[in-house]
């Protein structure tokens, strides 16, 4: 029966070890939330920009425009079912140096291809909207600064655009 106290009290030992390790977890846990909490907090979000500075970055923008190639008016036939409809376009493009306007001007039978190719594969309703014009403006940039061997296309930017 002796034994018996001395085993209560080795069982009390041990609920306490594990007590002082449950704490010592949290107490580590804690201290890990709070560093990633002042990280976090403390880390630089984007401000909000007041007009002043939206000004100076818009003027900032401007002068910094590159060389621009016109591309001529043209008319392309769109997919659509039933009715035969076409997109009547223009088209400038932005360079990022005079070396790649000059090559874009050699290039010109090779861009039009490129655009007429890919406008002509394009739904009235892709075209029609918004978004539709955004992905047109995001592919067309694409194809042609793969066909560029020096520079690349900045902007594309369409100065006629007529969907019926």
């Amino acid at each position: 029966m002796a034994k018996e106290p001395e085993k209560k009290a080795e069982a009390g030992g041990g609920s306490k070890k594990k007590l002082m390790m449950i704490i010592a977890a949290v107490v580590v846990l804690l201290i890990g939330a709070g560093i990633g909490a002042f990280f976090f907090l403390n880390s630089e979000e984007e401000k909000p920009l007041t007009p002043e500075q939206e000004q100076a970055e818009l003027e900032r923008q401007a002068k910094e425009v590159g060389p621009m190639v016109q591309l001529e008016s043209f008319i392309v036939n769109i997919l659509d079912q039933g009715e035969v409809r076409y997109l009547k376009a223009a088209i400038t493009l932005e360079a990022d140096t005079p070396e790649t306007a000059a090559e874009l001007n050699q290039r010109i039978p090779q861009i039009k291809d490129a655009i007429l190719l890919l406008i002509g594969n394009k739904t009235f309703a892709e075209l029609s909207d918004l978004q539709g014009r955004l992905q047109l403006r995001a592919e067309l940039l694409n194809r042609i600064n793969s066909l560029l061997l020096v520079g690349k296309v900045k902007r594309i930017y369409f100065t006629d655009f007529v969907v019926q």
